[in-house]
């Protein structure tokens, strides 16, 4: 009997190190991926997308239609944070050209500071993020400044890009705990709100899904419409706009697992 349990220890300890290594080799392989594309791309022409399909024939008419309404696309980084990197670089890009609307938009964000405090969030945390956030805004809106060319220079530097993901990750949290009673109805499983919001919104390189876009798009009161593009029947790429009724702001691609943003 003792010398099963001697001998079935080292064969355990082998597939523990088996597992290990194909998780590092995982890891490798992501970070490798990540490397080579930036955190926020050049814009692309929606051709550059077709390029892609050309061996899947359901892909690639849907990547044409699609053409008929973008003209061009750009790529995030396929790390977790493409939804919130996306979105905040499409909207500040969008307010660029309406310096009311960017005003109305940088007040909101001040102010977001003293709601997520109100809410529970430790001060001290909250205060860093958002300090790094509203000086990215400020750089973007500032007049001495080529604002496009800031906005891709800050959203590419990873420190202060992250910072502005997981401000809005905090945000997105913030909105789902004020109106937990409503969203409780989209959580699945056993978990509350905030069990929810610290398991699967405020962690980085977390997925995001149709509860944080609507709770986010709600919170800055912006409209956002995703186009899913996938292997459903047909050749339209389905259209949803959160929350429901806006007028969409920023336009994003949705393919499994990732977003990338579009301009119509």
């Amino acid at each position: 009997m003792g010398d099963q349990t001697a001998q079935s220890k080292p064969s355990e300890k082998t597939d523990i190190n088996q597992d290990e290594l194909i998780l590092q080799q995982q890891r490798r392989i992501e970070k490798e991926i990540q490397d080579k594309i930036s955190l926020v791309g050049d814009k692309e022409s929606l051709k550059a997308l077709e390029s892609e399909y050309t061996e899947d024939d359901v892909y690639l008419a849907k990547a044409r239609v699609l053409a008929q309404k973008y003209s061009y696309f750009r790529r995030t980084r396929p790390d977790g944070n493409c939804f919130f990197r996306a979105f905040s670089y499409a909207y500040l890009e969008k307010l660029l050209g309406n310096k009311e609307e960017f005003g109305k938009f940088r007040e909101l964000a001040f102010k977001s500071k003293d709601s997520l405090v109100e809410l529970g969030f430790p001060k001290f945390t909250v205060e860093d993020f958002h300090e790094t956030f509203m000086e990215v805004i400020d750089k973007v809106g500032n007049d001495s400044n080529d604002g496009q060319a800031e906005l891709h220079k800050l959203f590419n530097d990873q420190g202060l890009s992250d910072y502005v993901v997981v401000y809005l990750r905090l945000i997105t949290s913030g909105q789902l705990q004020k109106q937990a009673e409503f969203y409780q109805h989209f959580i699945e499983g056993d978990r509350t709100v905030k069990e929810f919001c610290h398991q699967e919104v405020e962690p980085m390189y977390k997925e995001s899904d149709h509860i944080h876009i609507i709770a986010m798009s709600t919170a800055l009161n912006t409209g956002v419409r995703v186009r899913y593009m996938d292997r459903g029947a047909g050749t339209e790429v389905t259209a949803h706009d959160f929350p429901e009724g806006s007028t969409p702001s920023v336009h994003l691609l949705y393919r499994p697992g990732h977003y990338d943003i579009l301009y119509p």
